[in-house]
């Protein structure tokens, strides 16, 4: 079945609404809502006095129109009663002052007397609702992931600390505490890095970053044992933010969830004075979530209208909703939930709309859902127990990211910036892509691209190195190997423990300000035409060691110096690109670099429609998107079949703006 319904908060609307609700609900073709997860104050309404009644009468309402739930754990916004008997329990913030009460995720996350009430929640919320018909599975809390430097981090940090390194000594050595006489004598006295300390050392920094990720997937866990005990039947999730959001590691979070659930707002934020409305960054969160466990994901929250606090994003165009949702499926989506039903009256999102606006009358917005909804059941059935195939992978490091937090080594370097460049290459020609652990198995890939593989340690390398010498290609990008697990720098030439598999050392590095122009010039035999791209941010002045130079640097005192490499290495090869570069940069090299391995786009298309593709078995789906206002002429492959109208293909068709195709292979032997 494929999943497909709306965020649903009934507590914040009179009972006799509720028929109407679900009547709508069903007319569009939804089959699940989420439930409860800011409902605490509603479900405890004071310590230990449970009332679960409401919700009863809620669901019941819903299944009567075939209508089933996810509930939502209520942890992320505690009661005001809690709270306020318990101040302790408020995060530290990184500047020592505490949080107080009006928002959401308030709380600490190592705190005990927050895990017990977690507990009493939590146990009797899967007790009440464990045969409940109604319910399918469970969302955990809600986007976690807020830093916490109260009292209670920094002791289980040292405790931490203790279990990682098992003596002071050794912590002391790979941290290098002699540096400004940090020895630390006792566990006690190590801190946590409050910006009241200015910058810390960069081993305790990214070790107290490790710390708190670590401690989210432990209080997550918490709640995943005490609902598999009750519930062994239930799916269990937590919505996740994508690929911007880099405050703890998303594959560890991620390892013991039934299945990966994220939030999708292409429009719901402002970047200057436009709207962040790119495909390339939405396909890369989706690829990034189908990626943490290797399979199909949920969109718990896909965007309904114009979205905002304090501040609106611009509404929606007609037919963007719709879009969006159906590039999640295309990306590896089974579910889709929209955010939100109807929108508030009151409280801080009152302006972050749903398919109904706050009258609750259905307008533009949900008739294109409800279009949506019958579409889905003429297609669900082709699309359900399909997944994405991908012959290239981008390796993302948590590590990597929580070190550049702590050292951004230039102040216009952005980790995610620099990634979501490089996708954009791959992207742009309808090229599959997973993004992968740095320990998940490469084998399978023809392509794995490391960007800024910045904190590396042995195993990994060693991993990065077998895939190559088996027949792998990669490539790396500047900052790779820089430092090692505990972030300190490698006492190597860089790249460090993958220079010999790059054929190349950094002879020497340039951190550019943004007065330097710099641009790379490529010189290799039958790479001339790809002719000269602009360098930023960073430049590597190369030195090979066996490895043949691709493109060389074009100005200042390094102007004809190596700049990206190209080394065989085994059965393999690896490319060094010794500069950060813009989009042009790797739209050149990688377009030359696919057409070398062979690796064929889903489909030539032209400039703003996205192919993708799923696939059920040996049947290809085709998913043509076109981005664009305007109608767009695609050639489609022969004998295709129009899932959504029952047409075969022969070949051009007109695709209107806002719109798309979804096509399948005429037979399990075909594409």
């Amino acid at each position: 079945m494929f999943y497909f319904g709306a965020d649903y908060y009934p507590e914040q609307w009179p009972q006799e609404r509720w028929p109407e609700d679900a009547r709508l609900m069903k007319a569009a073709g939804f089959n699940v809502v989420r439930l409860a997860e800011f409902a605490w104050s509603k479900m405890e309404p004071s310590e230990g006095k449970f009332d679960f009644n409401w919700l009863d009468r809620a669901l019941k309402t819903l299944h009567d129109q075939g209508i089933v739930a996810l509930l939502g754990t209520p942890t992320a916004s505690p009661p005001p009663w809690l709270m306020t008997n318990h101040p302790d329990i408020f995060r530290l913030r990184e500047d020592g002052l505490r949080v107080t009460y009006g928002n959401r995720c308030e709380y600490c996350p190592n705190h005990p007397t927050y895990h017990d009430f977690t507990r009493r929640i939590v146990t009797a919320l899967a007790e009440h609702y464990a045969d409940h018909p109604e319910v399918i599975g469970w969302q955990i809390d809600n986007e976690m992931g807020n830093r916490c430097y109260c009292p209670v981090c920094r002791s289980k940090f040292q405790d931490w600390l203790k279990v990682r390194y098992g003596t002071l000594e050794k912590m002391n050595a790979v941290w290098g505490t002699e540096f400004w006489s940090h020895i630390y004598t006792d566990w006690t006295q190590i801190p946590v890095p409050l910006a009241t300390g200015g910058s810390p050392n960069p081993g305790l920094a990214l070790d107290f970053r490790r710390f708190i990720s670590d401690s989210y997937v432990a209080y997550q866990q918490m709640q995943v044992d005490l609902l598999r005990e009750a519930c062994p039947d239930h799916l269990i999730t937590h919505n996740f933010m994508g690929f911007g959001y880099e405050g703890l590691n998303y594959y560890d979070l991620a390892r013991t969830l039934d299945l990966v659930s994220w939030d999708d707002y292409p429009a719901g934020f402002w970047l200057k004075d436009r709207r962040v409305t790119e495909p390339e960054a939405l396909a890369l969160g989706h690829d990034t979530m189908r990626g943490l466990k290797h399979q199909n994901f949920w969109v718990m929250e896909q965007q309904a209208g114009p979205s905002g606090w304090e501040i609106v994003s611009p509404t929606p165009r007609p037919g963007e909703l719709r879009l969006w949702a159906y590039q999640s499926i295309a990306h590896g989506a089974d579910g889709i939930v929209f955010f939100r039903w109807r929108t508030a009256r009151y409280g801080t999102e009152q302006y972050w709309h749903g398919l109904l606006d706050h009258h609750g009358l259905p307008g533009r917005r949900y008739e294109e859902i409800k279009q949506m909804g019958a579409e889905l059941k003429k297609v669900g059935a082709a699309i359900q127990g399909s997944s994405v195939k991908a012959r290239v992978a981008i390796l993302q490091s948590y590590d990597s990211r929580f070190a550049f937090q702590i050292q951004p080594n230039n102040p216009s370097f952005q980790y995610s910036e620099h990634v979501t460049h490089v996708y954009h290459a791959l992207f742009n020609r309808n090229i599959a892509v997973d993004v992968i652990s740095p320990q998940a198995d490469m084998s399978n890939y023809m392509l794995v691209i490391a960007p800024a593989l910045h904190v590396l340690d042995e195993a990994v390398a060693a991993r990065l190195e077998q895939y190559v010498q088996a027949g792998g290609t990669l490539v790396l990008t500047p900052r790779s190997g820089v430092k090692d697990e505990a972030n300190a720098v490698v006492n190597l030439p860089l790249p460090g423990l993958l220079a010999e598999v790059c054929g190349i050392t950094v002879a020497e590095y340039d951190s550019l300000s943004a007065d330097i122009s710099q641009s790379v010039k490529f010189i290799a035999s039958g790479l001339k035409k790809l002719g000269t791209c602009a360098a930023r941010v960073w430049c590597d002045i190369l030195e090979p060691a066996g490895a043949q130079v691709l493109a060389a640097y074009t100005a200042d005192y390094y102007a004809g110096r190596p700049a990206i490499t190209l080394n065989q290495y085994g059965k393999g090869q690896a490319v060094y690109v010794g500069t950060f570069g813009d989009v042009s940069l790797y739209q050149a090299l990688f377009g030359w670099l696919v057409l070398k391995l062979n690796i064929p786009p889903v489909l030539n298309a032209p400039e703003g429609i996205e192919v993708a593709e799923r696939w059920q078995g040996d049947r290809r789906l085709l998913f043509v998107l076109n981005h664009t206002n305007a109608p767009q002429k695609v050639s489609l492959p022969n004998g295709y079949i129009n899932l959504m109208d029952g047409k075969v293909s022969h070949g051009e068709e007109t695709i209107p703006g806002r719109d798309l195709v979804i096509l399948a292979s005429p037979s399990e032997s075909a594409g």
